[in-house]
């Protein structure tokens, strides 16, 4: 299942967030509909590192919206590192959802770590002034991370942002500077501007242009489809450590990789088809456990084709996944796929979403006044997860 790489001296120490170290320094990106308690446990089952819940609205979590109040909920395993996003344009929403998960424990724990969502490139999120829109207001900005970190307390508070919106409206230095100075813990920089969507390659040199201009730890993200691409960016950026999104779709055993080549001994995983069967029907077990069977399995559907990627499967099949219902089901339909080694043409290959560059739709107006501190009109979501 594993081959050995070349030998490295790489080693990148626990990232310090806080009283809160996370060893390897490497951190799974919130992702709707992905990041749920099933995907987090399945994944941490390869690896340690930061395990982050789906991006949580504060609207609608200061709201108590059931919805909400059910996806923020910590694992038994992680009690003491449950980790929390938040997606909020107003500062006094964004510090009542602060208080509300530190003084409350709405998640059914106190959270270790809590990010803010600055990077949303959604035309939905921008459009009204969110996601990777909003720290081109960087008074606005300022005060939403100020409210944040004081609401916190002793939680560590980061920050997730792009390069800009485009090329011509580049925020991540005044963005860097702004949440150091009020107190976050760390930046998460991924590689494209908000125009680029996912399209393309990410570009890597602005993370080491944000390493050389703060002192809090800058931690890189954009197209780590490898443990050996998260090894080249921290050799090229200097960056604390990385962050995982659409890399380990399909490949929980991503991190386990990564741990490795973090500890100077890399290894990558390269299961067969009967090993990637075997952890496909423990993910959608741990969904079912959750949130039923009928509903974990339909909810299992999506991840399908991710796990399936290079393999050569019957169409009959694929398509009888496509409508799975049951863990029997699944299982049966697993057991007609011969084993057959893993794919190499795969390794490497970018997973998920890709969509082309486009212009970033903003409020009218939005450019015109980057000192403007009014939370934009109608930006809140009622909805968690993205």
């Amino acid at each position: 299942m594993t081959s050995t790489l070349q030998p490295t001296t790489t080693a990148l120490p626990p990232l310090k967030l806080g009283a809160l170290a996370v060893d390897p320094a490497v951190v799974l990106a919130p992702m709707a509909g992905i990041t749920n308690p099933a995907f987090r446990t399945l994944c941490r089952e390869f690896g340690a590192g930061l395990y982050v819940c789906e991006m949580i609205t504060t609207r609608a979590l200061v709201e108590r919206s059931a919805k909400t109040l059910q996806m923020v909920r910590a694992t038994a395993d992680e009690r003491d590192a449950f980790s929390v996003q938040l997606y909020g344009v107003d500062p006094a929403t964004v510090g009542r959802a602060v208080e509300m998960l530190v003084d409350e424990h709405v998640a059914g724990a106190r959270p270790a770590h809590i990010d803010l969502n600055f990077g949303c490139p959604v035309p939905k999120v921008t459009r009204k002034g969110g996601g990777s829109a909003l720290p081109w207001r960087r008074v606005l900005f300022r005060d939403i991370v100020r409210s944040a970190v004081r609401a916190a307390k002793d939680v560590p508070v980061t920050v997730k942002t792009r390069i800009g919106i485009d090329a011509d409206h580049v925020t991540y230095l005044d963005a860097g500077r702004t949440a150091q100075d009020e107190g976050a813990a760390a930046i998460t920089l991924h590689g494209r501007t908000a125009d680029q969507l996912y399209s393309g390659t990410a570009d890597w040199s602005p993370i080491a242009r944000l390493v050389e201009a703060v002192d809090i730890p800058v931690l890189g993200n954009g197209d780590i489809w490898e443990a050996g691409d998260a090894l080249r960016m921290v050799a090229e950026t200097g960056c604390a450590g990385v962050v995982i999104g659409r890399g380990c779709l399909g490949r929980p055993w991503l991190f386990g990789d990564l741990a490795a080549a973090f500890a100077g001994t890399p290894r990558r995983a390269l299961p067969t088809m009967a090993e990637v069967a075997a952890i496909m029907h423990r993910h959608a077990t741990l969904l079912a456990a959750d949130e039923g069977e009928r509903h974990g399995s339909t909810d299992f559907r999506k991840h399908v084709a991710w796990y399936l990627k290079g393999f050569s499967v019957g169409s009959d099949v694929r398509r009888a996944l496509a409508m799975v219902s049951g863990l029997d089901e699944l299982a049966d339909l697993l057991a007609r796929i011969p084993d057959q080694p893993y794919p190499a043409a795969v390794l490497g290959a970018p997973r998920g979403r890709t969509t082309p560059p486009r212009p970033v739709s903003l409020p009218e107006g939005w450019l015109a006044d980057r000192d403007d501190p009014r939370p934009p009109s109608g930006a809140e979501l009622d909805v968690s997860g993205g």
